[in-house]
């Protein structure tokens, strides 16, 4: 029953949810008129672009649009060349499935446009594969033109609606997302402390849950956004990206907590909860004073799931605090030209290479099979391969599953449903239009949810390729039972290859992430001693922060696939997936501490100090030595992290602050990652 509340849940309205869900439905119905009107082939694919483009903003929709296009014309390309410079030979098809889904692969792991990479990979596969059937060579060029055309058709429409109806300012839309969250906590932990009556505890609760119902996708989206379009950041939080995954997990722990716990009568916990509802207050507005009578929130391991709640807000208040100076607005959101196109080290990564073979491997058996046994419809197979791919065996059977519930739902139970009652009796594009909007408004609905939003997609994915075969109404059945059965196939494959033949497991992952956080806050106290310029140094720790923000948010999403870890070491995983996600916030505040110091050209001195310098290379190393145990699974004895400094330095006028942060989030961090120790089944 979990799940099913969890979907529930993950159905409830949501701050944005309805406005988002009317614009794709307004873009949906646009962009079928335009295809039925030009009678434009591709229909199917054309109408599920509408849900791939974001909609934080309409200048992000115009570029993920503009990219999106350039994508879908780099596969005909590449799949035109292909065909003419091997003359078309059967094998060449063959290994150019394979090559593209090895480079596809890499353009997942290894660059910051992994989508790309997933929509070059399928297409060029699907459309290659339109070869093995002997058609005219100018209608299959012509179809592969269309698909294009489609795909732009959508883009078009998706885009108008947006500058039409779509919000104008993220970043104004973003701090109405965090003012929100924390107003909703300061509001349940207020009434807990003050004793309110159940009803009002659980009104309260419920929009705290609605809220961690609605997850980190929303405001990263908007994230990004202000960084594409380089917008002035305003009041957000420095390190706004980290700061918005450390929100989104309180807000997780907090809606537990209150809904385990509606009524509660000890004075200690009351109290407790009215000092963590100060603090949120304090977080929602940083310029207020301080209440009066606050105490210090427990920092000791996260026992409860109270315990756990002041634990977030600690590290929060760990991260440095507001700057609203001219020069401190890159600190709040990273200019776009400072992001790397390639992920720093990710193409000689060997995980991502074996990723890639093993994405490579599926694809290419799938594509075989399906040919081999002369079963077109099956060809789903291959699509599935691209877009269930993930690095840990918990996440792809978390996307398997959600594709199968997309599928059935979506295929066998709307699709079919429509073909065998519905298109029978429809006689002009009006009831089609409706139809089409009601579908797309639910699988819109779905798809802008936290945890289940891909089955919306697949439900939209699904009901278009059953439905929209040509520019007539479907007469057949099969073609719904064959898209299912090729899901199934893939599954089968992916299962083989991914889970028993060369598994990762999700944990595994998440141990490496956090090795590659433990290995970069390292990079950054290195950083300093460096010979270069101070522009390379800040462009090297602008890489460095990019990555480590995203690879945080990676690892929150992780944590919610480990539940998908089936086996008798599902609890172990849960536990660890728990501490390293907490070691991970750690890191965080600690890179940041360091990172502002960095930044500053006022703080040059930082760097030049004998003795900050010798704190940071003793510190480095500790940190090297933390991340490779914790990537192998070995042992680590935490040491005294005032040892690291020179005592005399903690006073300093100017520098003992820095330093106590550090050496305090440094001795929390040994503690945690001391706690993975023994865990070698995880």
């Amino acid at each position: 029953m979990t799940w099913l509340n969890q979907f529930w849940e993950d159905l409830q309205p949501t701050p944005g949810r309805l406005s988002t869900s009317l614009r794709i439905v307004l873009a949906t119905i646009l962009t079928l008129i335009l295809l039925m009107t030009w009678q434009i082939p591709a229909a199917a694919f054309g109408l599920y672009t509408v849900f791939l483009l974001g909609r934080d903003s309409p200048s992000v929709s115009m570029r993920g649009g503009i990219i999106l296009v350039l994508t879908l014309c780099a596969a005909v390309v590449t799949e035109l060349a292909v065909v003419i410079l091997t003359d078309n030979s059967p094998m060449s098809r063959v290994l150019s499935t394979a090559a593209a889904a090895f480079v596809a692969g890499m353009m997942m792991r290894a660059t910051t446009i992994p989508n790309s990479g997933v929509t070059w990979g399928f297409i060029f596969c699907t459309l290659i594969a339109t070869w093995e059937f002997h058609a005219p060579a100018e209608a299959l060029v012509k179809n592969s033109l269309w698909l294009v055309g489609a795909g732009a058709v959508a883009v078009g429409c998706s885009v108008a609606v947006e500058y039409a109806f779509g919000a104008a300012n993220p970043a104004a839309r973003l701090q109405e997302q965090l003012r929100t969250r924390y107003k909703a906590l300061e509001n349940l932990f207020t009434t807990i402390g003050r004793r309110a009556p159940a009803e009002e505890v659980s009104a309260a609760t419920v929009q705290v849950s609605r809220l961690a119902a609605s997850g980190q996708t929303a405001m990263q989206e908007l994230y990004n956004a202000i960084i594409d379009r380089n917008l002035d950041p305003g009041p957000l939080p420095m390190g706004s990206r980290v700061h918005i995954t450390m929100l989104a997990q309180l807000v997780d722990f907090s809606a537990a907590f209150a809904s385990q716990h509606a009524v509660i009568g000890d004075p200690e916990t009351t109290e407790r909860c009215a000092r963590i509802a100060a603090e949120c207050h304090q977080l929602a507005f940083p310029n207020a004073s301080i209440l009066e009578g606050q105490a210090e929130i427990s920092t000791g391991p996260p026992s409860k799931l109270l315990d756990r709640v002041e634990t977030m807000l600690h590290t929060m208040r760990g991260m440095p605090q507001y700057d609203r100076s001219a020069g401190g607005k890159d600190l709040i959101a990273l200019p776009a030209k400072e992001v790397p196109l390639v992920i720093p080290g990710g193409l000689r990564n060997q995980d991502n290479a074996a990723f890639a073979l093993k994405l490579s491997l599926s694809a290419t058996i799938c594509y075989i099979f399906y040919h081999a046994v002369d079963w077109p419809g099956i060809s789903t197979s291959v699509t599935t391969v691209f877009f269930t791919a993930l690095g840990s065996t918990g996440a792809g059977k978390q996307k398997f599953v959600f594709r199968i519930l997309g599928a059935a739902i979506g295929g066998l139970v709307f699709g079919i449903g429509a073909t065998a009652f519905l298109f029978p009796l429809m006689d002009s594009i009006t009831s089609l239009v409706v139809l089409v909007a009601a579908i797309a408004f639910v699988a819109a609905w779905c798809g802008t949810g936290r945890r289940f939003s891909y089955v919306g997609l697949q439900i939209a994915l699904a009901f278009y390729f059953v439905a929209f075969e040509g520019f007539g109404p479907p007469t057949e059945l099969a073609p719904a039972r064959d898209r299912f059965v090729g899901i199934l196939v893939a599954f089968v494959v992916m299962w083989f290859i991914f889970d028993q033949m060369w598994p990762v497991r999700t944990v595994t992952v998440m141990r490496r992430a956090l090795a590659s956080v433990l290995s970069s806050d390292a990079s950054l106290l290195q950083l300093g001693e460096a010979g270069q310029a101070r522009s390379e140094k800040l462009r090297r720790a602008n890489a460095l922060r990019d990555q480590v923000g995203k690879t945080v948010a990676g690892l929150r999403s992780m944590n919610d696939a480990v539940e998908y870890e089936f086996g008798v070491n599902r609890d172990l995983h849960l536990h660890s997936s728990h501490a390293i996600l907490r070691a991970a916030f750690d890191a965080v505040a600690m890179f940041w501490n360091q990172f502002v110091v960095f930044h500053s050209p006022e703080d040059e001195d930082f760097l030049r100090d004998p003795r900050l310098i010798e704190m940071r290379r003793a510190f480095a190393a500790e940190l090297n030595t933390m991340a490779d145990a914790v990537a192998q699974k070995a042992s680590y004895k935490p040491a005294l992290a005032s040892s690291f400094s020179d005592g005399t330095i903690l006073d300093h006028p100017r520098y003992g602050e820095y330093v106590r942060n550090t050496v305090n989030r440094f001795g929390e961090l040994q503690g945690i990652v001391s706690s993975l120790n023994g865990e070698s089944s995880a």
